[in-house]
């Protein structure tokens, strides 16, 4: 009867984490899609607690004491800081797949049930887990910055990476046709979690969407490996559902950027130009907030077009304040989101939603780009890479042939930046050196601030 109840959850469980993908898929039915992921997790959760060979509850609870304690306070993080936060997410997922391997690995030998089958699943299982760790770990120094964002290349790295690999999987291989040879376990580990490091070493900032995407895919992979291990069905259901959302979520923001999966795990994308034009001083012409505000409040159509440092100067909430401004004086304001602005999938949707920004003014890139000429002002704010027109033109640059929102198209375009350092792939944009362009410097926050202020009449403007 037991057993009966903990399959009926199961299958309950993996419906609604189906139901769940399905929901994210858009931001309006995105809530009940979360609440449904949780929903499942929990009977998950609770499916497996009734299994029968739990002997005792005491480490279990010790378990979810331990997990509170420290998921918790790791849910209290600023929304600028949630792509590390899931980076940091995965990297706790391909440990535990790791370390159940490796115990299951150890105990079955001990026990002499290694078969065949099983050596290959924890093999398997303990390569993925072990690379997911490392390189999620590395893609979250990354994005906080704790490590350099910008690509590290050495002689031969692909050939060496892939050596790293190889050889992991080959020595798999022997202990799946030798399971009692568990001397060479430990060396699959340590290549494993060497070439995780080596893996996202060569990969640039403007690729962190894409590799935060591809680790959660090879999380859920690791996921599907430990199901075979464990022998449970939903592990294996809930894994494969992640992986292969994670890569179709990878393919498409690869297409996004034009990129292919192999330049983004091999390429050095987001090099540093240190070509002669790059280093001359060009004039740039600069704007006042009340500016600003006079060109947005005489335009028709405006075109806000937000990035990275909108969500470094937490301005969107002040954006809703703009938005609803002008929306007041009937000036029709629509949000640009490209694919991979930010640093993670979707991170600028989940923003403008906080703000509570109607779902139907957010437009995406291939939407917009159409109507960009009949745009009056082309607002941006903090986008950088996603805006430069030298991804159309410049053969020479990183970012050629990524398609990007045509914000040099509009009549006018304001660009809200702190300084004019390079953005995240430390690429120099053309956009903001364009006679059409008007550079307002400072932080987003402040500057939105003091554009509404201007815009509502609290400075004496009429």
């Amino acid at each position: 009867m037991t057993e009966h109840l903990i399959q009926a959850t199961y299958l309950v469980a993996t419906a609604l984490f189906v139901f769940s993908l399905k929901w994210l898929s858009h931001p309006k039915t995105a809530r009940r899609g979360v609440a449904a992921g949780v929903g499942g997790m929990t009977l998950a959760i609770l499916g497996t607690l009734l299994h029968h060979e739990i002997v005792t509850y005491r480490w279990i609870g010790i378990g979810i004491i331990v997990g509170f304690i420290i998921g918790v306070p790791l849910s209290w993080v600023p929304l600028t800081a949630v792509p590390q936060r899931t980076a940091f997410s995965h990297a706790f997922g391909g440990l535990a797949a790791a370390l159940v391997g490796t115990a299951k690995y150890f105990l079955w030998l001990d026990e002499g049930q290694l078969t065949s089958f099983r050596t290959g699943a924890i093999v398997v299982e303990v390569i993925l887990g072990c690379l997911t760790f490392t390189g999620s770990l590395m893609a979250m120094g990354k994005l906080q910055e704790w490590l350099p964002t910008r690509p590290i290349t050495y002689k031969n790295q692909n050939i060496i990476n892939l050596s790293l690999l190889i050889v992991a999987i080959a020595i798999g291989v022997i202990i799946i046709f030798k399971p009692t040879l568990w001397v060479l376990f430990i060396p699959i580990i340590v290549l494993s979690l060497a070439f995780g490091v080596l893996l996202i070493l060569p990969i640039g900032g403007a690729d962190m969407p894409t590799v935060i995407s591809l680790l959660n895919a090879y999380a859920g992979l690791a996921a599907v490996a430990m199901g075979f291990v464990l022998e449970n069905k939903l592990l294996i259901t809930a894994g494969a559902l992640d992986g292969s959302s994670g890569f179709i979520l990878s393919i498409i923001m690869c297409r996004a950027m034009n990129r292919s999966f192999t330049n983004v795990l091999f390429g050095a994308f987001g090099q540093v130009q240190t070509t002669a034009a790059a280093s001359e001083q060009k004039p740039v012409k600069s704007a006042t907030p009340q500016d600003a505000a006079e060109l947005l409040e005489t335009a028709n159509r405006v075109v806000i077009i937000p990035g990275y440092g909108m969500a470094v100067a937490q301005a969107q909430h002040r954006v809703r304040e703009l938005y609803d401004q002008l929306t007041k004086r009937g000036v029709d304001v629509r949000f640009a989101i490209h694919p991979v602005a930010g640093r993670m999938p979707g991170h600028m949707n989940v923003l403008l939603a906080e703000a509570d920004i109607p779902y139907e003014k957010l437009v995406e890139m291939d939407d917009i780009n159409p109507d960009m000429p009949q745009c009056d002002v082309a607002l941006v704010v903090g986008a950088n890479d996603v805006v430069n027109p030298a991804a159309r033109h410049d053969k020479g640059s990183p970012i050629f042939g990524m398609p990007i929102i045509e914000a040099d198209k509009a009549k006018t375009i304001l660009a809200i930046k702190r300084t004019m350092n390079p953005g995240f792939a430390g690429v120099e944009n053309e956009l903001y050196y364009k006679d059409n362009t008007l550079m307002v410097f400072g932080d987003a926050k402040a500057v939105i601030g003091d554009i509404v202020k201007q815009l509502s009449g609290q400075s004496g403007m009429h």
